[in-house]
């Protein structure tokens, strides 16, 4: 029987206006827009997407925690109530991606519609209401989307992804751009509620039960383990909390195996009100805590990983991945991530090639043979070194060291993050700047690592009082090192250029490289 509001709903659908602003200067894309809804077993959420790209953003999150997966493991039906929650907000949404002019929209289904056995009839139902076609994807299916979706947010990831929902965990193993073969069991946080009938001593014998003989679980011994999942993410928002953790974004996040074992099977003993830091958690959540830390441990205990890494990317990750072409499958993402930044926020975008070629020209001097992983951070952070600029000088170090280390970047981890936030930090507030956030960003780093963000800060803070952020004047300039010298050579029309604030910078530079400093 139909739900008497969702049919009012759909009567008086709205007409959106067709036409729309001419500009938007904050965007890279308007007419490029991908959207994914995700009709999960615990909540139906919608992303959009501004492009389809190797780094793309998000325009718009937005869920409904509509619990289909609540009462199938032991009834075999969708429950009425959720039902009708799913089939509300999906109205919502598609009232929701008409206004952003969507121009490509998926639809998909997992767990709970899959297992029901009144899933084909909700299907239909659902259809109508999002007016578009859903995909109701078998759990192989997941678990390689799942997988691909990490593979889309590390450098190279190795190991074995598990996406933990509430109807169903996968697992699936990952070597860079190659997955293998997935596997799905009815393990979700609101299914082995269901199984165990709220019971964490007879969850933990289904567990156990449930993951006795599969190879993904060997497959992760000493490699990483790639947790993906809501309830997961909540786990690790604890941990950072009670930890006294510097960096507040999830993704990338790692505790060492032996650190994840333990405080998940504290979670699994604790009443779950009692846990410092739970007003983070969701109320939603919260009664899945105790069921995704029994998971976690029990893999942990089985497969032996050698780190936890949280991922934020998952199946609609996947899925974008998935689209894209070859070409740009392969582009990396960090530096897909930071060109982005760099061309909606920088005084002129085209100075980055210059400050990239002029700086890794010096850098390949003074430190010959360097670390790939570094350079590649060199060029991302010159991509980076200007998107500030609009802030009140007091406040555009700190300002951009939160911008970067906040934001949604994937192909790179916390170090790296860290790394990126304080050499633009440093560009801005100088070499001995101070700030609460910038010293808890310090800890992530190696005193290495950290010297070459003081150097790469003390080189923009040279090349931006030359060039102005302007392309065309870097690229006729040279600054290298020579024997026990730092050379800095001008053109004769530049020479007022190397005013006495110019020779102080590079004097400060010199000082970091153990070198003299000599303009020419």
């Amino acid at each position: 029987m139909e739900n008497p509001s969702l049919v009012r709903a759909l009567a008086a659908f709205p007409a959106v206006p067709a036409r729309r602003p001419e500009q938007a200067q904050g965007r890279l894309s308007l007419d490029d827009t991908v959207a994914i809804i995700d009709i999960g077993s615990n909540s139906v959420r919608l992303v959009v997407y501004e492009n389809l790209s190797r780094a793309p953003g998000q325009v718009f999150n937005e869920k409904e925690m509509a619990g289909l997966g609540r009462q199938v493991a032991t009834t075999g039906m969708l429950a009425a109530d959720a039902v009708d929650k799913a089939l509300g907000a999906l109205v919502r949404f598609r009232i929701l991606c008409e206004a952003m002019h969507v121009a490509q929209l998926r639809v998909i289904a997992t767990a709970a519609a899959r297992y029901a056995s009144n899933g084909p009839d909700f299907i239909a139902r659902a259809e109508a209401a999002v007016g578009q076609p859903i995909e109701l994807i078998s759990g192989g299916r997941e678990a390689y989307l799942s997988a691909l979706g990490v593979i889309s947010g590390f450098d190279r990831p190795n190991g074995v992804v598990g996406d933990l929902g509430g109807g169903s965990l996968e697992l699936a193993a990952v070597d860079g751009d190659t997955v293998g073969e997935g596997i799905s069991l009815p393990l979700g946080g609101l299914a082995l509620m269901d199984r165990s009938k709220s019971s964490i001593r007879a969850a933990e014998k289904i567990v156990r039960d449930d993951l006795d003989h599969h190879p993904q679980l060997a497959a992760m011994r000493g490699r990483d383990f790639f947790a993906v999942g809501g309830t997961w993410r909540a786990l690790a928002t604890l941990h950072q909390r009670q930890s006294g953790y510097p960096l507040n974004v999830m993704h990338g996040y790692t505790v060492s195996a032996r650190e994840a074992s333990e405080f998940v099977r504290l979670v699994e003993r604790a009443d779950a009100a009692m846990l410092e830091s739970i007003e983070a958690i969701s109320s939603a959540r919260r009664p899945l805590l105790a069921y995704g830390a029994l998971v976690l441990d029990q893999l942990i205990k089985r497969g032996r990983p050698r780190n936890v890494v949280i991922s934020a990317h998952g199946v609609r990750e996947g899925l974008m991945h998935e689209q894209l072409a070859t070409s740009e499958r392969t582009a990396d993402a960090l530096l897909r991530g930071a060109q982005d930044y760099n061309q909606l926020r920088a005084r002129d975008p085209r100075h980055a090639a210059d400050l990239i070629a002029w700086t890794e020209k010096l850098l390949d001097g003074a430190y010959p043979g360097d670390d790939p992983a570094l350079k590649r951070l060199q060029t991302a952070a010159c991509l980076l070194s200007d998107i500030g600029w609009r802030a009140h000088p007091d406040y555009r170090g700190e300002q951009t060291l939160n911008v970067i280390a906040h934001a949604p970047f994937s192909g790179v981890d916390h170090a790296g993050r860290a790394f990126l936030s304080l050499t633009a930090f440093y560009r801005y507030a100088g070499l001995k700047g101070v700030a609460p956030a910038a010293e808890g960003l310090r800890r992530l780093l190696t005193p290495r690592v950290l010297e070459r963000a003081h150097v790469l800060a003390a080189i923009f803070r040279v090349a931006y009082l030359i060039s102005a952020g302007m392309p065309g004047i870097l690229s006729q300039t040279t600054l290298i090192c020579v024997d026990r010298r730092l050379v800095l050579s001008l053109p004769r029309e530049f020479r007022a250029l190397a005013s006495q604030r110019v020779a102080g910078r590079l004097k400060q530079l010199a000082r970091l490289l153990g070198r003299e400093v000599e303009i020419r």
